[in-house]
């Protein structure tokens, strides 16, 4: 756990949010500033500053495994039957701007192409 990180302090209950799901190695949480009308964050309770402090570590692959089979199940839970978009910015060009690892799941519209 990082002291300054604000999805550290979410997932320890210091900050309050808008929990969508949570088990004992995830949260998902409403996004405060939607960019379609779904819009979860999905991060790891485990803090990693982005995807490029994973490693091949047993522990990693386990949380990330577990991580990507849980995102049907918020999916399902949302109501994204027709589809959903799911989106890992890492570092400041790929903009991300919290630094902790974290998945934006986004749906209940059609998606443009290119994102960027």
């Amino acid at each position: 756990m990082d002291q300054d990180c604000i999805f550290c302090k979410i997932v320890s209950g210091e900050i309050p949010s808008d929990k969508v799901y949570e088990d004992e190695e995830i949260l998902c949480f409403r996004d405060l500033e939607p960019q379609a009308p779904v819009h979860v964050l999905i991060v790891p309770k485990l803090h990693l500053a982005s995807i490029e402090e994973v490693t091949e570590s047993l522990e990693h692959k386990e949380l990330l495994g577990h991580l990507m089979s849980k995102v049907r199940v918020i999916a399902e839970m949302l109501g994204l039957t027709n589809g959903y978009r799911l989106v890992c910015n890492c570092g400041h060009d790929g903009m991300q701007t919290v630094r902790h690892l974290h998945f934006h799941l986004l749906g209940g519209r059609e998606m443009g192409w290119p994102p960027g």
